[in-house]
């Protein structure tokens, strides 16, 4: 996994530096990147761009065709390199990498809370604002559901994680008594 990231790497920052320069086109690039790795990852897509009989340029007109009007010229041209070198299946990571260049660019972080209940609006919002006062960042929070922890909550933000469940709380307390 780590591999795929350092090639993808470059092509994401491209993407980001060539969305920043032509009027901040984020949103544009951020929608065509998202739908262009759905596609990469599709069973039937993988199957066709692994096939060796297939030229980078069959692969990306192939390509093309099915995101049709999902992606604009720039989004052809950048299939057509990716292609080239023989790195469409590289789409879903560089579209992850983006979100991050472009996160930062805007001064957003994206956090998760994980729990073990359903989490209500207003300790939604009193999460999202700690983790701005603490990041100094604005944060887009999004929440899903774990009934395995217990109870509490888990809290991914960028590289920080805070292990607030019972179920994180079980297994520190195991370790310290194996000591």
């Amino acid at each position: 996994m780590s591999e795929l990231i350092t090639l993808a790497r470059p092509y994401a920052r491209a993407v980001f530096e060539t969305a920043r320069d032509t009027a901040g086109q984020y949103d544009s690039w951020s929608q065509m990147l998202v739908f262009m790795a759905v596609v990469a990852r599709d069973d039937n897509m993988r199957k066709a761009l692994d096939n060796p009989r297939l030229s980078g340029e069959q692969a990306s007109e192939l390509f093309i065709a099915v995101c049709d009007e999902q992606i604009d010229e720039a989004g052809r041209n950048f299939v057509r390199l990716l292609a080239q070198y023989d790195r469409l299946s590289l789409l879903p990571e560089i579209s992850t990498l983006y979100e991050q260049y472009r996160s930062v660019a805007e001064g957003v972080v994206d956090a998760e809370v994980v729990s073990a209940q359903e989490i209500d609006d207003t300790k939604m919002n009193a999460i999202a604002s700690a983790l701005k006062k603490r990041l100094g960042r604005d944060v887009k929070l999004t929440s899903r559901i774990d009934a395995s922890l217990l109870g509490g909550a888990v809290i991914h933000a960028g590289d920080l994680v805070i292990d607030g469940s019972v179920l994180g709380r079980l297994n520190k307390l195991s370790t310290t008594l194996a000591r």
